[in-house]
């Protein structure tokens, strides 16, 4: 397992070294920022000395190697746009989505999990159609039409929840329940599915023939041997939930990450971009990396080797 483990963040750390690349060459051809900040009658020679300032007008490699030396080391740079420090700015948006995301996934748990599980063991009933009502429209409602239906009506219409902001509990609610819908969905279908797939199983029919009441059949058994692929899903829509909730945080008003870097891209702020990206990506690894140990303790059959 430490083998595995020490391989996987050896390969994240590639990962993140080409995709460091990518970003900063991808963030540059979206234009010259100085053209967003300094005002119109802005002559040549005050452009060209905005450059020097902000270290523009040095070679490309010269400011990728300057950038990736002071990343190790958590430096971002500073904001164009904000002037401040983009390893403040980070700190100060990541906490709100990963708290954003952990309600969101939290719904999506408690909502999915009976549910693909009552749909599967009443295959074929109007519960197992209910629920399939629920992933089609789930997965082909478009997010930021959901976030715009209820900021109309139950924040604005009815005026039962804050529309935007962060200001206590209530402020979730909506946020959270546009960014599970979709999640909702798919893990659903997904756990629906691999549990027809493990109640029809032999140790689940032997079980059965045990005496093993239904509900421990069903809720400890089967369920168990069903995660492997809810996990993975999960994690994964948990990471995304965190890194591209820009439509959902934009609507809301919410100082996440996601909102950062629609700020950082409409503004071509370069090292919010750059961070923004990295941050994200480096989340994506971690939990990528998490639920691959998690997979050996809920199946004890795997195990890996070199």
């Amino acid at each position: 397992m430490l083998r595995f483990v020490l391989s996987r963040l050896v390969q994240s750390l590639v990962a993140l070294a080409i995709l460091s690349v990518v970003v900063f060459v991808l963030a540059r051809t979206t234009g010259d920022p100085l053209h967003l900040i300094l005002p119109m009658s802005a002559t040549e020679e005050d452009y060209a000395h905005a450059r020097r300032y902000l270290g523009l007008d040095r070679p490309y490699v010269e400011q990728y190697l300057s950038f990736a030396g002071k990343a190790i080391t958590g430096d971002f740079g500073t904001s164009i746009r904000a002037r401040r420090p983009v390893s403040e700015l980070i700190r100060e948006r990541l906490p709100n989505s990963l708290r954003l995301a952990t309600f969101a996934m939290g719904v999506t748990i408690l909502v999915a999990f009976p549910l693909g599980v009552l749909a599967a063991v009443n295959k074929g009933t109007a519960i197992d159609r209910a629920a399939q009502v629920v992933a089609v429209l789930g997965q082909s409602l478009p997010t930021f039409w959901v976030a715009i239906v209820l900021v109309e009506f139950v924040a604005g219409r009815l005026q039962w929840l804050p529309a935007g902001g962060v200001d206590g509990f209530s402020s979730y609610v909506l946020p959270g329940l546009t960014l599970g819908w979709f999640v909702v969905a798919g893990l659903m279908r997904l756990l629906r599915s691999g549990m027809l797939e493990v109640l029809d199983s032999e140790y689940v029919k032997l079980a059965r023939v045990k005496g093993v009441i239904e509900p421990r059949v069903v809720w400890v058994h089967a369920l168990k041997n069903a995660l492997i692929p809810v996990v993975t899903f999960a994690a994964i829509y948990f990471s995304i939930l965190v890194t591209t909730a820009i439509v959902v945080e934009t609507v809301f008003a919410w100082p996440g990450l996601g909102r950062l870097a629609y700020e950082g891209i409409s503004s071509r702020d370069f090292p919010v971009i750059q961070a923004v990206v990295l941050t994200t990506a480096a989340l994506v690894a971690v939990v990528n990396l998490s639920v691959d140990c998690l997979y050996a303790l809920i199946d004890p059959r795997i195990r890996y080797v070199r």
